[in-house]
């Protein structure tokens, strides 16, 4: 599980920092930035999903 989740912050950081490299190069005016944006929110929600159901499924047992 720790693994995974480090796995899946580094994509989400990758993802926010190719943002920020496409809105230096294109002006803000590309719609690479706006996709980079919304892989990195649905990463960070897979992320908080696959936490929740983790921590659920702990505490059952």
């Amino acid at each position: 599980m720790k693994i995974l989740a480090a796995i899946l912050f580094l994509i989400i950081l990758y993802s926010l920092g190719s943002a920020l490299y496409y809105m230096y190069k294109d002006g803000g005016n590309s719609t690479r930035m706006v996709k980079s944006l919304s892989i990195r929110i649905g990463v960070s929600i897979l992320l908080f999903v696959i936490m929740m159901v983790h921590t659920y499924f702990t505490h059952i047992v």
